[in-house]
């Protein structure tokens, strides 16, 4: 799964047809490079249906991105990157923290406006995410206990339920704006909205009502290549 993302990342990067780029006139294709922080959380419901009460975590992202015209002022923007999610939850006895690692495939449609010497920016679209790690620390007073995610659709009635489980794909939807000075350094304030619960189903819980998806924001600085 890694690598058809990879791989499909790659073919949207380079496979670009050369009409579409000639027919924005001094639109020019680029491709740029980003990172920074994410502030994540797991929203959601559990078992019996209640909402769930989690804290943000710190995460960070970072990767690559292109722009390709389409319209005046108007850009495709696929991308490639690594992103880190999770959440965390406290309660009476302990503090458990989620840890999640992700490739993301980001195809956002974004607008750039000329404001002053630079450009203004908002962009959305959908991603497509598979996880490629985590971790789940529970710390009980001084008691600490790693465990490390298994990725599963499904867990069965022979699965050791000590084991954490989610789901591997996430499907999303970005929102961003910012600002790209003359100099091609951008700036930008990041949100992203799952829509696709990454929680399994459980056979031993069949009145499980859980749906847990990421959510977050974040910001970003990058910079943009002329491909011309």
């Amino acid at each position: 799964m890694k690598i058809r993302l990879v791989t499909i990342a790659l073919i949207l990067l380079i496979l670009v047809p050369a009409t579409t780029i000639q027919a924005q006139g001094d639109q020019k294709m680029s491709f740029g490079v980003l990172g920074g922080v994410n502030f994540q959380n797991l929203n959601g419901k559990d078992i019996e249906g209640n909402k769930l009460e989690n804290d943000l975590i710190l995460g960070f992202h970072g990767g690559v991105k292109a722009e390709i015209p389409v319209a005046p002022e108007f850009y495709f923007q696929p991308g490639l990157l690594f992103s880190t999610k999770g959440a965390k939850h406290t309660n009476a006895l302990m503090t458990n923290t989620y840890k999640l690692s992700y490739l993301e495939v980001p195809l956002n449609f974004v607008y750039k406006g000329l404001l002053g010497n630079g450009h203004f920016m908002l962009g959305l679209g959908p991603y497509v995410g598979a996880a490629i790690g985590g971790k789940v620390i529970t710390e009980a007073g001084s008691a600490t206990l790693e465990r490390d995610i298994e990725f599963k659709n499904v867990v069965e009635l022979s699965d050791p339920l000590t084991t954490p489980y989610f789901k591997r794909m996430d499907v999303g939807g970005n929102l961003f704006f910012g600002y790209e000075l003359a100099s091609h350094l951008f700036f930008q304030i990041n949100t992203q909205l799952g829509m696709m619960g990454i929680n399994p189903e459980y056979k031993a819980l069949p009145e499980d009502k859980s749906i847990i998806k990421n959510t977050g924001f974040g910001l970003s600085v990058g910079y943009n290549f002329s491909a011309n």
